[in-house]
């Protein structure tokens, strides 16, 4: 029997590749003679190092860069064994779980880490460069990011503005003269998971920002800030970025890697999968298990399940999807080929006390599902 373990991670608690191992030793438990093969898979988000550079026998590489609140810290990029494509996965440098709660401040947090990752890369000759734009802490519209490149962001004086999204109410120019002359020899692919745009009730603040550590007023004042950066962009660069679907991810990446780099965006799982050629190996699977912290009703839209789902559907491979929560109603799922969907939670108990034994319920669910198919 050959079970392909094609797993996203459990936010802020196991990482894809945890993830998957520990669903193997759960199946490992009732068929000790199965084929299992593990592909930790990602979103684009969190995890897609962690997704292509072993796949694709790239090296990571360290470097020194600014969290999102300025501070000196080590975060990693990889460079795939092509020696010309680097992955920037910006969670590393400019993420939310980088932040404690009390910090988390979308007004104030930058970008500005994921711009020298970038910064590295050019310096190592990459000439493709894949930046995997989520799970941000940022709502500065990638400002911080072209700062660390060599862009300017001006007020009425002719001063910096500052950093964060809320520095953006005072921007009156955008110099972009001293701009990394590199970038526009370098190929750029924005690997992201939502369709929203920068702006707007559907856009990077009044969706996103809370989570963030927004408050009511600040989503407010956020959004106001972007559509003036907007227009801006518009004044100075002559780019209308203020309603492309996608722009809105990560806090304004998105409009950010359209301005500023002539990127592409494409939905990450589809990147991923391709990448991966995840469709070789489930053509002849007999079953397939993946999963991800939350199974619930959201807009399916570049959602890693979703995307493996379709495949497996393809070539009538069955799927199972388990989760730490999972929400009813989850028709439009079932529909693109998800056969069943399993939680993890076995009893009563605190979203703390189930995250700190992932592992061990992952182990527990897994092993009770494949009970129950072979009997």
């Amino acid at each position: 029997m050959k079970i392909v373990i094609a797993p996203d991670s459990f936010k802020e608690s196991l990482s894809a590749k945890a993830v998957a191992e520990n669903i193997a030793i759960g199946i490992k438990k009732v068929l000790p003679q199965a084929e299992t093969l593990q592909i930790p898979i990602s979103d684009g988000g969190e995890g897609l190092l962690e997704a292509l550079v072993p796949a694709c026998n790239g090296t990571l590489v360290t470097v020194t860069v600014k969290d999102p609140l300025l501070r000196p810290i080590q975060a990693q990029y990889g460079i795939l064994g092509d020696g010309t494509t680097a992955v920037v996965e910006m969670a590393t440098a400019s993420g939310l779980e980088l932040l404690t709660e009390t910090e988390k401040n979308p007004m104030s947090t930058s970008t500005y880490g994921t711009g020298q990752l970038i910064k590295d890369a050019l310096d190592k000759g990459c000439t493709k460069i894949i930046v995997g734009i989520g799970g941000s802490a940022t709502n500065d519209g990638g400002m911080g990011m072209i700062k660390a490149l060599g862009g300017k962001f001006l007020d009425t004086k002719g001063n910096d503005i500052g950093e964060g999204g809320g520095a953006l109410a005072n921007l009156h120019t955008i110099d972009c003269s001293q701009l990394d002359t590199r970038i526009a020899q370098c190929e750029f692919i924005g690997a992201c998971d939502v369709s929203n745009p920068l702006i707007g009730p559907q856009g990077a603040s009044m969706v996103f920002a809370a989570q963030k550590g927004g408050s009511p007023e600040q989503l407010k004042q956020l959004d106001h800030n972007l559509t003036h950066y907007a227009n801006i962009i518009q004044k100075d660069l002559n780019k209308d970025i203020a309603t492309i679907p996608g722009g809105g991810a990560a806090g304004g990446m998105g409009a950010a890697l359209l301005t500023y780099f002539n990127a592409q965006l494409e939905r990450g799982i589809d990147l991923i999968l391709e990448t991966l050629q995840l469709e070789t190996h489930i053509q002849d699977a007999d079953w397939v298990i993946t999963g991800e912290g939350t199974l619930d009703q959201q807009p399916l839209y570049g959602k890693t399940i979703a995307g493996i789902a379709a495949l497996a559907k393809k070539h009538h491979v069955p799927v199972i999807a388990i989760a730490g929560k999972v929400e009813p109603n989850l028709h439009d799922l079932y529909h693109l080929g998800v056969t069943a969907t399993f939680s993890i939670v076995n009893q009563p108990m605190t979203l703390q006390e189930a995250m700190a034994q992932t592992d061990k319920l992952i182990q527990a669910c897994v092993e009770n599902i494949f009970r129950t198919l072979i009997a």
